[in-house]
């Protein structure tokens, strides 16, 4: 990791910088000051001073666009809006290499043909995860987990589910940096990675877990049966 890189993770050490990031990453759309500034409970102009520094680490990327259809003279200059990164940052000390490992395991996997191993292992993985939400679900007096059960299991995986109708979408693939390299394999091991976390849980009698690309998201989507 770059001094760059420290640097830039070292600015979320703010707590008002941290809220703005979190908020703005967490968005399936480009951000403006105002909704960011308002969303955290910061001034605008403080929230935009914050969001610059974030932007110039690299920590948010930047785009200028009009947020009314008026055009010519008395429009306005475009508004500036903030959104996730394109660039993954990650922090170990000392550097460490999990990527890298896992970019291996998976051409090893793929020229060995051993991919529905991989999956059974995956399936077996979450079953046992699902198995936690469900006793957690227990112990507070549910009968069993539900789907504000899940989603906050899955939040805390690093998949940043949101609703989307009766579906669950989620906004990020923990596995990005392999599924974009081997998409067969990582995506394929995700699917069955989260069908057997349902099952585990108990609720692979009312959700499915099915493959759903789409630019910029976690490949797998959770639906009501």
């Amino acid at each position: 990791m770059s001094e760059a890189d420290f640097d830039a993770i070292g600015l979320l050490q703010d707590a008002s910088r941290r809220a703005l990031y979190a908020y703005v990453v967490a968005q399936g759309h480009e951000v403006s000051r105002n909704e960011a500034a308002e969303a955290v409970g910061l001034q605008r102009t403080l929230a935009a001073f914050h969001l610059d520094r974030l932007a110039s680490a690299g920590l948010l990327d930047v785009a200028y666009r009009r947020l009314t259809e008026r055009t010519g003279p008395g429009a306005g200059r475009p508004a500036k809006l903030y959104r996730r990164p394109v660039v993954e940052r990650a922090l170990s000390l000392p550097p460490r290499d999990y990527a890298g490992a896992a970019s291996v395991f998976a051409e090893a996997i793929e020229r060995s043909g051993l991919e529905a191993t991989l999956y059974d292992v995956a399936r077996e993985r979450g079953a046992s995860a699902g198995q936690a939400l469900a006793a957690s679900a227990g112990e507070r007096g549910a009968r069993h987990a539900d789907t504000g059960d899940l989603q906050r299991d899955l939040a805390e995986r690093g998949y940043e589910p949101y609703q989307d109708g009766t579906r669950v979408r989620l906004r990020n693939c923990p596995f990005h940096a392999v599924a974009q390299e081997f998409p067969v394999v990582a995506c394929g091991m995700n699917l069955a990675l989260l069908d057997g976390l349902l099952a585990g849980a108990g609720l692979a009698q009312t959700h499915a877990a099915r493959l759903d690309p789409q630019a910029g998201a976690c490949c797998v989507v959770i639906s009501l049966k």
